[in-house]
């Protein structure tokens, strides 16, 4: 059976990636290395849609957030975290290993933050250092309101810290523009490459805190990557090779498409995928939905985890279903990286088949029907 691989995060990786990453294994601190290392850094800055520093670590999207509070936050320092969904709790989790002191603002899952609630706890609470929120939860599937985020935080002493693992390269995100101080991201999502690199983009108003910070750290300090890596281009301990080769393939593609072309292919994939569950008679979950995943909401006479078993054991699509206490409640379909139009059509189909071997009633094929419409009319092959 081939297996199609709609999940958010891993997500598939293109052909030409997995070839590249094949090749012959080379040191890591060849002068011809490094000078990759170098050109990636400068394609992430397009990526991220930034001027700032770019750092690359071998880890998980996890040990870039680790870092982004370890360097940032001292013990017993205050911090707002916005917890609407399980990554973004994750921040909170983070923190308080550290012995930090969270501020929390708790927001229904699927709903996003009111900016201006922000901007009240901030005035009531001025030696808040940082405010941690997501890009887009991936919990979830709601995409955040960054860009106004910004513009409350950029005029106050606190760093807006964003979580990017899930939305770079798919959803709309301009870092410099919006104010953000520290986006961290993973190759996994958007990146299309496999798990084990990850990524934080640096602001200088960022390293003016990290640079007076005392909290213990070793591999995640960031001021030895600062040395190094965005000094010279050396990866302080020993970076993942493969991960920086296809890491250039990728940027080559982005950049041939062209960055707000892929936002744009994206928000028609998104649109097509909601449209098709809403034909089905199925309800989003998301209030505020992103555009580089759809969670939908399972009706009560359907097993939602009986649904992804069977989308997977038996027709070979991987999707993603809830997380704690939404946990077989929703699923979550990607649309994100080397995912396009006939994946999403693909996937619809065989959510149709899976439901109707379930028992849901609705028209067979209307949501197929749904998906081609939008594709057919705003999708540039």
């Amino acid at each position: 059976m081939k297996k199609h691989l709609m999940s958010p995060g891993p997500t598939p990786v293109p052909e030409d990636v997995l070839l590249t990453m094949a090749e012959p294994m080379v040191h890591h601190r060849t002068p011809d290395f490094i000078a990759k290392v170098g050109k990636a850094m400068e394609g992430l800055q397009y990526i991220f849609q930034t001027e700032n520093d770019i750092l690359i670590f071998s880890s998980s999207g996890t040990g870039a957030m680790e870092g982004a509070v370890a360097n940032i936050l001292n013990p017993d320092d205050k911090a707002l975290i916005i917890r609407n969904g399980k990554f973004a709790e994750r921040w909170g989790e983070i923190a308080e290993s550290f012995k930090t002191d969270p501020i929390y603002l708790d927001v229904d899952w699927g709903e996003i933050c009111d900016p201006d609630e922000i901007k009240e706890i901030l005035n009531e609470n001025p030696d808040i250092k940082a405010v941690y929120t997501q890009l887009t939860e991936t919990s979830t599937g709601v995409v955040m309101p960054i860009k106004e985020l910004g513009e409350i935080i950029k005029d106050t002493d606190a760093l807006l810290i964003v979580d990017a693992i899930s939305g770079l390269a798919g959803q709309e995100f301009y870092m410099d523009k919006w104010n953000v101080d520290i986006c961290v991201a993973g190759s996994q999502k958007g990146l299309m490459l496999p798990p084990g690199h990850a990524y934080a983009a640096v602001s200088d108003k960022a390293w003016k805190v990290i640079e007076k910070n005392e909290q213990p750290h070793y591999y995640f300090d960031w001021m030895i990557y600062k040395k190094k890596l965005v000094g010279s281009h050396k990866d302080p301990f020993t970076g993942s090779v493969v991960h920086v080769k296809g890491l250039l393939k990728v940027i080559d593609r982005i950049k041939s498409e062209g960055i707000e072309n892929m936002f744009q292919r994206y928000k028609v994939l998104a649109e097509a995928t909601q449209n098709a569950v809403k034909a089905l008679g199925l309800d989003l979950f998301a209030k505020a939905p992103c555009d580089v995943e759809t969670s939908v909401k399972i009706p009560e006479s359907v097993d939602g985890k009986k649904l992804t078993k069977l989308m997977r054991d038996k027709y070979g699509f991987t999707i993603a279903g809830g997380q704690k206490h939404v946990k077989g409640k929703i699923i979550r379909i990607a649309h994100m990286g080397y995912i396009e139009a006939f994946d999403v059509i693909s996937v619809i189909a065989g959510l149709e088949m899976v439901l109707k071997e379930l028992g849901w009633d609705f028209k067979v094929g209307a949501g197929v029907a749904a998906a081609q419409q939008v594709i057919s009319e705003k999708y540039k092959f």
